[in-house]
């Protein structure tokens, strides 16, 4: 029987909006939509104090992004966006178009379309996330969509030069310094000078969220990704530190960000709690990393591995740390999670930044239904049809009348009916099920 040597303050669980932030959001996203980009200009001033005539990056202030790099912040974000780059080509090559005869002269397949125009949203307001840049412009490049534009914040009052040069090199066609529901908005209904796109994707803020979840329908999303989670699984091949610095390195995304370790040893979780204790007095991001960890952060200690995965499947986290004494056994029979670490010498931050898998992951237990961000999010697959013999049509033609009939769909029937009369040579009444003679 699993217990834990310590609990979180507060659930993890999603909450629905309040009613204020339904409101404010919904506000915000209707006056985008009639003033345009006056609206723009102006929430932009309130919210993020930056007051330009188009918030569209040109040439020069992209290029002013590029040049401010030196050599080796260049090499860094090239390196990481090749990794996104690599694993999202191979990605693309499972995905196989398909053409089959199924019955003699019935020819069904299917292909992948890209999205045709795609908005990538990439936080910055607290931390300039470049990397959040690679895993949205890259891969749906990757994909081939033909428009892919970027809304950002600006970090501390100016264009976030890394997050430009990072959207610069991943190939953004267009470039604007907008954040929260006015930069979602613009994105998905279009202004005078921005033309709409067909689908968002991108990671944010509880503003951020609730745009997208007021917008879905009108323009398609990727997930609604919430607070950062990570769940360390370990056992006695690791020791304290290196699970406290995996479980803090995570917590300082935010004050609500869900950390847990699951072990069958209560030493390790001791010793992790210690080391917990050591690392916030010395991390500089203790402020926020010990919200998270004392509001969120939880030890579960359970009698065997089969109980761990139990309670891991539960949890159905985010991101998924493996450091056991039989790694196989987890990634082998784990069913729930956004992705997996396996092994001691990966993590979390690989993932984060520059492995190459995406980071685009899904939060509050939504990884019992979903995976996250990958190439397949930006490609429609669209299936075709084809009957090339005067037999197939008309076999096919008098199931399919017959089966409308039972449906009442006269109208229907008379679509095959018509087939079967001229493939067939079946004269069917109008209005009357086909027989089954040839």
């Amino acid at each position: 029987m699993s217990w834990k040597l310590k609990s979180a303050r507060k659930s993890a669980a999603i909450e629905a909006a309040n009613a204020e932030l339904r409101a404010t959001v919904s506000g915000v996203i209707l006056d985008v939509e009639k003033r345009g980009d006056a609206a723009l200009r102006d929430y932009s001033i309130k919210f993020d104090d930056l007051d330009r005539n188009t918030y569209r990056l040109d040439e020069r202030e992209i290029k002013a992004c590029l040049d401010s790099l030196d050599p080796q912040q260049r090499e860094d974000i090239e390196f990481a966006s090749e990794q996104v780059k690599v694993f999202a080509e191979h990605q693309l090559t499972t995905m196989m178009p398909l053409e089959v005869e199924t019955r003699p002269g019935v020819v069904l397949g299917h292909k992948h379309l890209p999205i045709g125009n795609v908005g990538c949203y990439v936080p910055g307001g607290k931390y300039p996330l470049l990397a959040s840049a690679h895993m949205s412009v890259l891969t749906a490049k990757v994909a081939g969509c033909d428009r892919v534009i970027t809304c950002a914040p600006p970090f501390k009052g100016v264009p976030a030069k890394y997050v430009v040069a990072t959207q610069a090199i991943d190939g953004a066609d267009e470039i604007y310094v907008m954040g929260g529901v006015q930069g979602i908005a613009a994105m998905a209904l279009g202004t005078e000078t921005i033309t709409p796109v067909d689908m968002l994707v991108g990671p944010g803020n509880a503003f951020v969220t609730e745009a997208k979840r007021q917008l879905f329908g009108r323009v398609g999303i990727d997930l609604f990704a919430g607070p950062t989670e990570t769940l360390i699984i370990a056992d006695e091949i690791v020791d304290g530190e290196v699970c406290a610095t995996d479980l803090l390195g995570q917590a300082e995304h935010g004050h609500n960000s869900p950390c847990i370790l699951i072990t069958n040893s209560e030493a390790l979780g001791r010793s992790t709690l210690d080391e917990i204790d050591r690392l916030l007095k010395i991390l500089p991001t203790a402020d926020v990393a010990a919200v998270s960890w004392n509001d969120y952060g939880e030890i579960i200690v359970c009698e065997d591995h089969a109980e761990m995965m139990a309670e891991a499947d539960k949890i159905a986290s985010e991101h998924v740390q493996i450091m056991t004494s039989d790694d196989d056994y987890f990634a082998d029979n784990m069913k729930n999670y956004g992705a997996l670490f396996i092994g001691p010498r990966t993590t979390v931050a690989y993932g984060d930044k520059v492995i190459g898998t995406n980071h685009t992951l899904p939060t509050n237990g939504a990884a019992r239904y979903t995976g996250g961000l990958w190439v397949g999010k930006f490609l429609k697959t669209c299936t075709f049809q084809r009957v090339t013999t005067d037999l197939a049509s008309a076999e096919i033609g008098r199931y399919g009348s017959r089966l409308c009939m039972m449906e009442g769909f006269i109208g229907h029937a008379e679509q095959a009916n018509v087939r079967v009369r001229r493939y067939g040579g079946n004269n069917v009444p109008y209005g009357e099920a086909a027989s089954t003679a040839p």
